[in-house]
């Protein structure tokens, strides 16, 4: 049994932490709708909020010109938010999971303390999203989704509120707490990174995405509206809506109803 069956078959949810940015609201609730739509098994799905935690004296660290979101580092107390137990997802708030996440869960070994796409990537843009600083460094987008050991004794000791407050943006986003053995390594169609991966013809079964990630911006900004796959993701966020207005309207008839019944005079019953 895979340590993420385990979890499960104690009753508790597979969780799945997002960052949030207020800029993208909207592209985090397609990406939870898209997780939960597919999802084979029971999930948690938890934004990554970073006033919250700053509430909460979890987070203090002064925003640097080169964090293009609110979650740049907030990632990486995932481990801390699950408790320091057992397996946890990370994602960034621009993805579209077009594939059942349980899949991915399944790959979680405890031979590793942390799993995720090995990259190779080297933007070519200098700025991302709507005008944000692109930045390139090693292993560049091998923290965009991670598949957390959160009980492992080196992500105990060392990403806890302190150290993901204090320590340089070279020791999370590469890894350095970890030895290089202990970064395991999952399918790129897991994080295919528009504009970069590309499906082969020859293998389309083994290099079609699975997870959409719109790294550098996906279509909620007008600069991306008509990038690569953007389609998918708005018939996810068309269908979104779709469900919202439904639940609003029958919340609306719910209150006229209740109103009537409130409204309605009180008939007397002579004895």
């Amino acid at each position: 049994m895979s340590p993420t069956a385990s979890q499960l078959a104690g009753g508790e949810p597979f969780r799945v932490f997002v960052g949030y940015d207020s800029r993208e609201d909207i592209a985090y609730r397609v990406c939870r709708r898209s997780l939960l739509r597919r999802s084979s098994i029971p999930l948690d799905v938890i934004p990554i909020v970073q006033q919250e935690l700053r509430e909460a004296g979890l987070y203090w660290r002064e925003r640097g010109p080169t964090e293009s979101t609110e979650f740049s580092f907030t990632r990486f107390l995932t481990p801390h938010l699950a408790g320091y137990r057992g397996w946890a997802l990370f994602v960034d708030c621009d993805f579209l999971f077009v594939a059942d996440v349980a899949e991915l869960a399944r790959l979680a070994d405890p031979r590793y303390a942390v799993l995720c796409v090995h990259h190779d990537y080297t933007p070519r843009e200098a700025t991302k999203m709507d005008g944000a600083v692109q930045t390139a460094y090693p292993r560049k987008n091998w923290s965009s989704m991670v598949l957390f050991n959160c009980g492992h004794p080196k992500n105990r000791a060392a990403l806890t509120p302190e150290a993901v407050s204090t320590q340089t943006g070279a020791y999370l986003h590469r890894f350095m707490w970890l030895d290089d053995g202990e970064v395991g390594e999952v399918p790129f169609v897991w994080n295919f990174l528009v504009g970069h991966n590309k499906v082969d013809p020859a293998d389309e079964a083994g290099t079609a995405p699975r997870a959409i990630h719109y790294t550098s911006g996906g279509p909620w900004f007008e600069r991306y509206k008509d990038c690569e796959f953007a389609d998918l993701w708005v018939q996810e966020r068309d269908a979104y809506e779709a469900e919202e207005e439904k639940e609003k309207q029958a919340a609306d008839e719910d209150d006229v109803k209740a109103g009537a019944i409130q409204m309605a005079p009180a008939v007397s019953v002579d004895a």
